[in-house]
Protein backbone atom coordinates (compact mmCIF):
# COMPACT_ATOMS: atom_id res chain seq x y z
CA UNK A 1 0.00 0.00 0.00
CA UNK A 2 1.00 3.08 -1.03
CA UNK A 3 0.75 6.39 1.37
CA UNK A 4 2.04 10.03 1.23
CA UNK A 5 2.44 12.64 3.99
CA UNK A 6 0.27 15.79 2.59
CA UNK A 7 0.30 18.52 5.22
CA UNK A 8 0.37 16.39 7.85
CA UNK A 9 -2.33 14.14 6.74
CA UNK A 10 -1.73 10.34 5.21
CA UNK A 11 -3.13 10.04 1.56
CA UNK A 12 -3.69 6.49 0.38
CA UNK A 13 -3.54 4.81 -2.89
CA UNK A 14 -5.29 5.08 -5.46
CA UNK A 15 -7.47 8.24 -4.53
CA UNK A 16 -10.93 7.71 -5.22
CA UNK A 17 -13.47 10.50 -6.54
CA UNK A 18 -16.91 9.04 -5.40
CA UNK A 19 -18.82 12.21 -6.48
CA UNK A 20 -18.49 14.74 -8.53
CA UNK A 21 -19.34 16.99 -11.95
CA UNK A 22 -17.48 17.51 -14.76
CA UNK A 23 -17.23 19.62 -17.99
CA UNK A 24 -14.99 19.32 -21.29
CA UNK A 25 -14.85 21.42 -24.30
CA UNK A 26 -12.46 20.41 -27.07
CA UNK A 27 -11.24 22.72 -29.37
CA UNK A 28 -9.13 21.98 -32.60
CA UNK A 29 -5.64 24.07 -33.05
CA UNK A 30 -2.21 24.20 -34.81
CA UNK A 31 -0.47 21.11 -33.41
CA UNK A 32 3.01 23.34 -33.61
CA UNK A 33 1.27 26.26 -31.55
CA UNK A 34 0.41 23.00 -29.03
CA UNK A 35 3.35 21.45 -29.19
CA UNK A 36 4.94 24.52 -28.21
CA UNK A 37 2.90 25.01 -25.14
CA UNK A 38 4.45 21.20 -23.46
CA UNK A 39 7.45 21.71 -21.17
CA UNK A 40 9.40 18.59 -22.06
CA UNK A 41 10.61 16.57 -25.19
CA UNK A 42 9.51 13.54 -23.82
CA UNK A 43 6.28 13.62 -25.06
CA UNK A 44 5.03 14.67 -28.72
CA UNK A 45 1.57 16.48 -29.19
CA UNK A 46 -0.66 13.71 -31.10
CA UNK A 47 -1.97 15.36 -34.56
CA UNK A 48 -6.20 15.18 -35.20
CA UNK A 49 -5.53 15.83 -39.12
CA UNK A 50 -2.66 16.93 -40.64
CA UNK A 51 -0.98 19.69 -39.26
CA UNK A 52 -3.81 20.20 -36.32
CA UNK A 53 -3.87 18.97 -32.54
CA UNK A 54 -7.11 18.98 -30.34
CA UNK A 55 -6.51 21.13 -26.57
CA UNK A 56 -9.41 20.37 -23.96
CA UNK A 57 -10.41 22.51 -21.18
CA UNK A 58 -11.74 20.79 -17.95
CA UNK A 59 -14.03 21.74 -15.34
CA UNK A 60 -14.22 19.75 -12.83
CA UNK A 61 -16.64 20.70 -9.09
CA UNK A 62 -15.60 17.96 -6.87
CA UNK A 63 -17.95 17.18 -3.95
CA UNK A 64 -16.72 13.79 -2.15
CA UNK A 65 -13.23 13.42 -2.96
CA UNK A 66 -10.04 11.40 -1.38
CA UNK A 67 -8.38 15.17 -1.46
CA UNK A 68 -10.90 17.34 -0.26
CA UNK A 69 -13.98 19.41 -2.09
CA UNK A 70 -12.76 22.02 -4.55
CA UNK A 71 -12.90 23.53 -8.04
CA UNK A 72 -10.52 22.82 -10.67
CA UNK A 73 -9.91 23.88 -14.04
CA UNK A 74 -7.47 22.25 -16.37
CA UNK A 75 -5.38 22.90 -19.63
CA UNK A 76 -5.06 19.67 -21.54
CA UNK A 77 -2.92 18.26 -24.56
CA UNK A 78 -3.51 14.92 -26.05
CA UNK A 79 0.24 13.50 -26.39
CA UNK A 80 2.32 10.11 -26.78
CA UNK A 81 5.30 9.62 -25.22
CA UNK A 82 8.51 10.29 -27.67
CA UNK A 83 9.90 6.99 -26.72
CA UNK A 84 6.50 4.63 -27.13
CA UNK A 85 3.49 4.02 -24.81
CA UNK A 86 -0.21 4.75 -25.07
CA UNK A 87 -2.16 7.89 -25.86
CA UNK A 88 -2.70 9.93 -23.12
CA UNK A 89 -2.79 13.32 -21.85
CA UNK A 90 -1.22 15.58 -20.74
CA UNK A 91 -2.04 18.64 -18.54
CA UNK A 92 -0.06 21.80 -19.19
CA UNK A 93 -2.04 24.06 -16.40
CA UNK A 94 -4.14 23.15 -13.76
CA UNK A 95 -5.72 25.80 -11.46
CA UNK A 96 -7.57 24.55 -7.93
CA UNK A 97 -9.20 26.52 -5.54
CA UNK A 98 -7.92 24.61 -2.13
CA UNK A 99 -4.31 24.42 -1.13
CA UNK A 100 -4.78 20.72 0.32
CA UNK A 101 -5.38 19.19 -3.37
CA UNK A 102 -2.51 22.00 -4.75
CA UNK A 103 0.00 20.12 -3.01
CA UNK A 104 -1.13 16.87 -2.87
CA UNK A 105 -1.03 17.10 -6.88
CA UNK A 106 2.51 18.87 -7.22
CA UNK A 107 3.92 16.19 -4.56
CA UNK A 108 1.76 12.99 -6.05
CA UNK A 109 1.59 13.28 -9.56
CA UNK A 110 3.76 16.28 -10.38
CA UNK A 111 0.36 17.98 -11.90
CA UNK A 112 0.94 21.71 -12.74
CA UNK A 113 -1.55 22.74 -9.76
CA UNK A 114 -1.74 26.57 -8.45
CA UNK A 115 -4.48 28.11 -6.09
CA UNK A 116 -6.35 30.29 -8.00
CA UNK A 117 -9.92 32.18 -7.73
CA UNK A 118 -12.34 29.69 -9.42
CA UNK A 119 -16.04 31.39 -9.55
CA UNK A 120 -18.79 29.29 -10.56
CA UNK A 121 -22.52 30.35 -11.89
CA UNK A 122 -24.89 27.53 -12.63
CA UNK A 123 -28.06 28.69 -14.98
CA UNK A 124 -31.16 26.73 -16.68
CA UNK A 125 -28.92 24.02 -18.48
CA UNK A 126 -25.82 25.91 -18.30
CA UNK A 127 -22.28 26.34 -16.08
CA UNK A 128 -20.08 29.30 -16.38
CA UNK A 129 -16.62 29.44 -14.83
CA UNK A 130 -15.13 32.32 -14.04
CA UNK A 131 -11.08 31.74 -13.39
CA UNK A 132 -8.55 34.63 -12.21
CA UNK A 133 -5.12 34.71 -11.76
CA UNK A 134 -2.95 37.45 -9.92
CA UNK A 135 -5.99 39.53 -9.91
CA UNK A 136 -6.71 39.61 -14.24
CA UNK A 137 -9.48 37.11 -15.90
CA UNK A 138 -7.56 34.21 -17.24
CA UNK A 139 -10.71 33.09 -18.76
CA UNK A 140 -14.65 32.45 -18.44
CA UNK A 141 -16.44 29.49 -20.05
CA UNK A 142 -19.86 29.09 -20.47
CA UNK A 143 -21.04 25.00 -21.43
CA UNK A 144 -24.17 23.12 -21.51
CA UNK A 145 -25.21 21.42 -18.45
CA UNK A 146 -26.81 18.06 -17.57
CA UNK A 147 -28.06 15.22 -19.30
CA UNK A 148 -29.51 11.45 -19.13
CA UNK A 149 -26.85 9.25 -20.56
CA UNK A 150 -24.31 6.84 -18.48
CA UNK A 151 -20.36 7.35 -19.11
CA UNK A 152 -19.32 4.09 -18.68
CA UNK A 153 -15.55 3.93 -17.05
CA UNK A 154 -12.81 4.34 -18.88
CA UNK A 155 -9.12 3.38 -18.26
CA UNK A 156 -7.00 6.75 -19.16
CA UNK A 157 -3.58 7.36 -18.48
CA UNK A 158 -3.02 11.51 -17.16
CA UNK A 159 1.21 12.19 -18.37
CA UNK A 160 3.39 14.70 -15.95
CA UNK A 161 6.79 15.61 -15.17
CA UNK A 162 7.40 14.52 -11.38
CA UNK A 163 10.63 16.09 -10.17
CA UNK A 164 12.14 16.29 -13.96
CA UNK A 165 10.93 13.19 -14.50
CA UNK A 166 8.43 11.79 -17.13
CA UNK A 167 5.70 10.14 -15.07
CA UNK A 168 2.46 8.05 -16.54
CA UNK A 169 -0.81 7.77 -13.57
CA UNK A 170 -3.09 5.15 -15.02
CA UNK A 171 -6.69 6.68 -13.94
CA UNK A 172 -10.61 5.39 -14.74
CA UNK A 173 -13.49 8.01 -14.68
CA UNK A 174 -17.05 7.50 -15.40
CA UNK A 175 -20.37 7.97 -14.40
CA UNK A 176 -24.12 9.50 -15.47
CA UNK A 177 -26.27 12.27 -15.54
CA UNK A 178 -24.54 12.54 -18.85
CA UNK A 179 -24.40 14.43 -22.30
CA UNK A 180 -22.24 15.12 -25.46
CA UNK A 181 -22.23 18.20 -27.85
CA UNK A 182 -21.21 19.39 -30.77
CA UNK A 183 -20.09 22.67 -29.48
CA UNK A 184 -23.27 24.48 -29.40
CA UNK A 185 -24.01 26.67 -26.43
CA UNK A 186 -19.71 26.77 -25.93
CA UNK A 187 -18.81 30.49 -25.18
CA UNK A 188 -14.99 31.19 -24.30
CA UNK A 189 -13.80 34.88 -22.93
CA UNK A 190 -10.19 35.52 -22.53
CA UNK A 191 -8.87 37.99 -20.29
CA UNK A 192 -5.27 39.38 -20.50
CA UNK A 193 -2.68 37.26 -18.14
CA UNK A 194 -0.12 35.55 -19.25
CA UNK A 195 -1.91 32.00 -19.13
CA UNK A 196 -4.64 33.69 -21.24
CA UNK A 197 -2.19 34.61 -24.20
CA UNK A 198 -1.02 31.09 -23.97
CA UNK A 199 -4.55 30.05 -25.14
CA UNK A 200 -4.38 33.13 -27.68
CA UNK A 201 -1.52 31.63 -29.02
CA UNK A 202 -3.45 28.00 -30.21
CA UNK A 203 -6.03 30.01 -32.07
CA UNK A 204 -8.35 30.56 -28.85
CA UNK A 205 -11.07 31.49 -28.68
CA UNK A 206 -12.38 29.11 -31.56
CA UNK A 207 -15.79 27.04 -32.19
CA UNK A 208 -15.37 24.30 -30.36
CA UNK A 209 -15.65 20.79 -31.77
CA UNK A 210 -17.30 18.76 -28.68
CA UNK A 211 -18.40 19.28 -25.67
CA UNK A 212 -19.17 16.44 -22.45
CA UNK A 213 -20.91 17.06 -19.37
CA UNK A 214 -21.23 14.36 -16.56
CA UNK A 215 -23.47 15.37 -13.61
CA UNK A 216 -22.61 12.68 -10.98
CA UNK A 217 -18.55 11.70 -11.96
CA UNK A 218 -16.56 8.60 -10.58
CA UNK A 219 -12.89 8.20 -10.95
CA UNK A 220 -9.82 6.43 -9.49
CA UNK A 221 -6.38 8.02 -9.80
CA UNK A 222 -3.52 5.07 -9.05
CA UNK A 223 0.12 6.11 -8.11
CA UNK A 224 2.19 7.13 -10.84
CA UNK A 225 5.20 5.34 -12.48
CA UNK A 226 8.44 6.49 -14.51
CA UNK A 227 8.57 5.98 -18.05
Amino acid sequence: MTTYDIAGQTVTMPVEVRDASAGTVIFEVDAAAASALLPTSAFEVLESSPGRAQVALGLIDYRDNDLGAYHEVGIILFVRPAAGGPDGSFITRLPVDQAFTCEAGNVIWGFPKTVEQIDVVDGAGTTTWTLTMDGELVLRLTIPRGGSEVMEAMALTSYTLLDGVPHATAFTQGGSESSLGLGEGVVLELGSHPVSKELESLGLPAPAVLSTWTGKMKATFETPVPL
